[in-house]
């Protein structure tokens, strides 16, 4: 592989180079910030949503997973695009993009339009993701530096998360939801103001060109796969268009693998892969998002069916899931540069496993404070996982290949991402149509009410605990009580999921990077990965993959 001269499109004083650093810095993790300010946000807005426009559960899913869908497919090109065309008019387009379906949701009067915002969002993030990364990079040649810089760049991507619920709650009880998507809108826009006039361009120069049959592959792909998952719950496993779907998703992999192999300019090089640190973080990365991003998707909808929750309260429920990436950036920056980062990600990752498994604790009635406790400890996890896992994949390689890896670690961020909502619904859905009945034989209700609520829900889906109401206020809070218990039988099948899923993607990190890993130094742009793991002391990979 022809080694990679990043340029600059105007050089600049050295006395000027340590405040571009940082503007680009600053911009870099604005730009993480305003993509993901909405991607909770929208969760936790969902039954209001939900009641507004009249949506089903699948519907509910396809709002969230509109946004991450085309984020997922499309990544991988725009970090290519980038190298080709520019950083900074990639990161300007994103922005651009995301700001047009704020705008689109903005005025939406349907599922369908909302959709189709959360879609245009989607790609803009897809552009963002990417850019910002390479941009650290570039800007931050040295390790221990872009180490301290990518613990900044997740606490803004944590901040974004943590913010946009309490944003979305203040605005939900006071006006219409559909001013939820006002604030990425107004920073959006600010933000690209900004970053047209103080951004330098800079550029890969080797030979490159856009992979269009390998990025057509990856889109059926991941399309299939999730498509297949949400519309299975639905419409049943073994009916023609979801078996469709599967086989699509399946084909698609194989193909874009074999493309992908035999391309002289492949939009994902395999030989990232060569690299069992970045090979271990793609992977971790994917079940980590999963998890997260399930379970957020499941305590929204738990809150706010079962305990009836406002959006503002359901914000603040969960503010501590990806709270405390923020409080805590500054301590896991400098303990990435003093210790393991590899030994942070998996005691992150068992930290936020046990959380997960401690949701089986809830009931219908667990309090605030319980539920607050619980969350807490999941947040802590993540907290300490996040940022070693980004950290590992763009260290792990050479730094000449910091558009295609930051893109590649987006692609698993994202793919990870889309399958939670879509698996946990369908979890959530299947196990409260399966408990229910049980219930509801032990509620008291008579045969022909408990007909009645097994009618609406099975209708209705999971959204059906905001419309259950009987003849008598007794029999509404019976038929509510044996809801709930069926929901919350759901839930702890979903934290079971998430829990296993992080400790899975604990023992994966354990023994693909070690938990002495860490990258020492960068010789002739590859960083030398001096890696320890257990039972393997002493050993030394490299992580150069040219």
């Amino acid at each position: 592989m022809p080694a990679i001269t990043s340029v600059s499109s105007r050089s600049a004083q050295p006395g000027s180079e340590s405040r571009h650093t940082t503007a680009t810095i600053v911009l870099a993790c604005l730009g993480v910030f305003v993509s993901y300010l909405p991607v909770v946000g929208v969760s936790v807005a969902l039954p209001v949503i939900q009641q507004a426009l009249d949506a089903s559960t699948v519907g509910l899913q396809w709002i969230t997973d509109a946004f991450i869908l085309p984020t997922a497919a499309l990544l991988l090109t725009c970090g290519m695009i980038g190298e080709l065309y520019g950083r900074k008019k990639t990161w300007l387009a994103g922005l651009v993009m995301f700001c047009l379906g704020c705008l689109v949701c903005l005025t939406a009067g349907s599922v369908v339009q909302v959709c189709v915002g959360q879609a245009l969002t989607g790609i803009g993030t897809a552009a963002l993701l990417p850019s910002t990364l390479a941009l650290i990079s570039h800007v931050c040649p040295d390790h221990h530096k872009r180490a301290r810089v990518i613990a900044l760049w997740t606490a803004s991507l944590g901040l974004g998360l943590t913010l946009g619920p309490l944003f979305n709650g203040v605005i939900v009880e006071h006006t219409s939801w559909r001013w939820i998507f006002l604030p990425a809108l107004v920073v959006g826009v600010v933000t690209t103001v900004i970053g047209a006039v103080v951004l330098r361009e800079s550029r890969s120069q080797r030979e490159r060109h856009l992979d269009i049959p390998g990025q057509i592959l990856a889109i059926i792909a991941i399309t299939g796969l999730v498509y297949g998952v949400i519309e299975g719950g639905s419409a049943g496993w073994g009916s023609a268009e979801v078996v469709l779907a599967f086989v699509a998703a399946a084909v698609g992999l194989l193909a874009f693998v074999v493309v992908e192999l035999r391309s002289p300019c492949p939009m994902l090089d395999m030989r990232l892969f060569g690299s069992s640190a970045f090979s271990g973080a793609a992977l971790v990365m994917g079940l980590t998002l999963f998890a997260q991003v399930g379970l957020v998707f499941a305590l929204s909808e738990y809150f706010g069916l079962v305990h009836h929750a406002s959006t503002w309260d359901i914000g603040l429920r969960l503010v501590a899931i990806n709270g405390f990436t923020v409080v805590l950036s500054p301590l896991v920056g400098r303990l990435m540069n003093r210790t393991s980062p590899a030994l942070l990600l998996v005691t992150g990752l068992v930290v936020g496993g046990v959380g997960a498994l401690c949701v089986n604790l809830f009931r219908a009635s667990t309090g605030t404070g319980e539920a607050a406790l619980v969350v807490g400890v999941l947040g802590i996890g993540i907290a300490l996982a996040m940022a070693p896992i980004t950290t590992i994949a763009m260290n792990s390689l050479p730094r000449r290949l910091a558009d295609t890896a930051g893109a590649a670690n987006s692609a698993l961020r994202q793919i990870g991402s889309a399958l939670g909502p879509a698996v946990f619904g369908v979890i959530l859905t299947n196990r409260t149509l399966d408990t229910l009945p049980g219930h509801l034989a032990r509620s008291g209700l008579s045969a022909a009410d408990q007909g009645e609520v097994s009618g609406v829900v099975s209708h209705v889906g999971i959204q059906a605990g905001a419309f259950l109401r009987l003849k008598t206020p007794e029999a509404t809070g019976q038929a509510l009580s044996a809801y709930g218990a069926s929901f919350t039988d759901a839930l702890h099948t979903c934290a079971l999921v998430g829990g296993v899923g992080m400790l899975v993607a604990a023992v994966i990190a354990f023994f693909t990077i070690g938990v002495r890993t860490r990258v020492v130094q960068e010789t002739g742009g590859t960083p030398e990965v001096a890696t320890h793991p257990a039972g393997a002391a002493g050993t030394t990979a490299t992580g150069d993959v040219s």
